[in-house]
């Protein structure tokens, strides 16, 4: 095949239109179209070169973008849709990215694109940081404010016991806000459980919200809107304004619940309640 024809080729494998064509083709000739016809041996390779780039910056081989793509034409959505392309390119990307963190998860892609286990950090050796164990993981840190006597054995377990149980409650009260707010309990879980997980390893909430903010990887993951993920954000976190620090606003949900606010009295609060009902994603419509 000359230059001119592949550059031929490669511009009408390009047109949606001619794509919907090849696809609806393959579709109608049943079983083999795909193993024994040369167009579609020639559209995977021009895909494979299509999503080369996005596969390499997710650490993969290009013809893994392309196995990613060729389930995507394969599909009945695809055939249909107003943009064919559109639909491939996003079916490789959530692809790219669900193999990239199950290979930093050491799990399936499966599970990594489930958000109870997406909201984890990617697997890590102890050799891996130059500073010691003790000097980053959280189990090791000392309260400074804490007083080193105890009047009764076991007495800091308890109270170490308490602080979990008020911060596990006061989790499980963030879901059940959003999710009395129109929000999923699946999207609200999962968008919470990440949001505090990732809190947990911040040195502030404000450090926490910024990052997140432009955590780009868990938005497409948790497939969330970024109005909804922004506005998510600010409820749980607060505003990161320091003039707004020591008001609700500033507190965010979290923090209210943590104080001894209830539940009840925050769906009171008009102003929250309408932020995060009017900021819910819509899940009526079909996910890839």
């Amino acid at each position: 095949m000359t230059q001119s024809s592949s550059r031929e080729q490669r511009d009408r494998f390009e047109d949606s239109e001619a794509l919907r064509s090849l696809l609806t083709r393959l579709h109608e000739a049943g079983r083999g179209a795909w193993r024994d016809d040369p167009e579609a041996a020639a559209l995977m390779r021009h895909a494979a070169e299509k999503y080369a780039a996005l596969a390499r910056k997710h650490g993969l081989d290009p013809w893994e973008a392309a196995s990613a793509a060729f389930e995507a034409m394969r599909g009945a959505a695809t055939r249909r849709a107003d943009d064919p392309w559109a639909v491939v390119t996003r079916a490789v990307q959530v692809t790219c990215i669900g193999e990239e963190r199950g290979n930093g998860l050491l799990c399936s892609v499966h599970q990594a694109r489930r958000p109870r286990y997406s909201v984890f950090h990617d697997a890590e050796r102890f050799s891996d940081r130059e500073n010691p164990l003790p000097d980053y993981h959280p189990a090791f840190r000392i309260d400074p404010f804490a007083d080193d006597q105890s009047d009764a054995p076991g007495e800091d377990d308890e109270l170490l016991l308490e602080r979990t149980m008020n911060v596990a409650s006061a989790v499980e009260d963030t879901i059940a806000f959003f999710c009395l707010l129109g929000w999923a309990p699946d999207i609200a879980r999962g968008t919470v459980e990440y949001v505090t997980g990732r809190l947990t390893e911040s040195v502030s909430r404000a450090s926490a919200f910024e990052t997140l903010r432009r955590d780009r990887q868990a938005r497409a993951l948790l497939d969330l809107p970024s109005t909804s993920w922004t506005t998510m954000l600010r409820v749980v976190l607060g505003n990161p304004d320091p003039a707004l620090a020591h008001t609700n606003v500033g507190r965010g949900l979290l923090v209210r619940l943590l104080i001894g606010e209830p539940l009840r009295a925050l769906l009171r609060d008009d102003d929250l309640v309408l932020t995060a009902g009017l900021a819910a994603p819509d899940v009526r419509g079909d996910r890839l």
